[in-house]
């Protein structure tokens, strides 16, 4: 329960403070800006990581609770409770922004600036790029260092840069799910519940060709 609890608080201060920098700079005018909206998703997932690593390995991302578990690193039975408490926790917090700034009309939902089949893509190559990093950096000596916070925050922040504009730089289901069901824009939520499992999943592969064969057993090989 002390997992669950971590993923739920990990998550809800995620979607609270990340989509609450994009509303807050939609109705202040720009006040928060682009930068502004990509540092605070770094730096709320930095600050988590070194608040709750030790007791649920903070994933704060039903995608990467996935490639967790299509890596070995996760049993079976552990990904649903996992990540219900994420989506819970983002609703929650969904939940809060639309109380707090009731006319905004989409609480910081993601959305294709263009092309879906480009979105689509870009969310698949940036999930497995963080992916990536994660498994990275929570293999060997690494995981308990101070590393592993600020490469798993910058890495969220560099993408958010200069993918945001595009596709919202989402790379978590939950992140984009809430506040598309609680402000009603489900129109592309699918681009943002497949790609980053899709991403997490082949980030898998990529980390076995260079780190250690043990980092990750082949995905769905003696699933338990």
């Amino acid at each position: 329960m002390k997992k669950l609890a971590a993923e739920f608080l990990g998550t809800f201060a995620l979607v609270f403070a990340g989509t609450g920098a994009i509303v807050i700079d939609d109705v202040s005018g720009g006040a928060v800006t682009h930068v502004g909206v990509a540092l605070t998703f770094g730096l709320v997932v930095l600050a988590l990581v070194y608040a709750f690593g030790d007791v649920s390995g903070a994933h704060f991302n039903p995608a990467v609770t996935f490639g967790f578990w299509a890596g070995g690193r996760l049993s079976a039975k552990s990904v649903p409770p996992y990540i219900l408490s994420q989506c819970a926790g983002a609703v929650v917090a969904s939940g809060l922004l639309r109380l707090l700034f009731p006319a905004h009309a989409t609480l910081g939902a993601t959305e294709p600036a263009g092309p879906v089949f480009q979105s689509f893509v870009l969310e698949i190559v940036l999930t497995w790029f963080l992916m990536l990093v994660i498994l990275s950096v929570s293999t060997g000596a690494k995981e308990k260092g101070i590393t592993a916070g600020i490469a798993v925050g910058a890495v969220i922040a560099l993408e958010a840069l200069f993918a945001g504009p595009i596709t919202g730089a989402s790379m978590n289901p939950a992140r984009s799910l809430a506040p598309a069901v609680v402000s009603v824009h489900l129109n592309h939520l699918w681009i943002y519940l497949a790609a980053p499992a899709l991403g997490a999943y082949l980030a898998v592969f990529a980390c076995r060709c260079v780190q250690e064969k043990d980092c990750c057993r082949m995905p769905f090989k003696s699933a338990a």
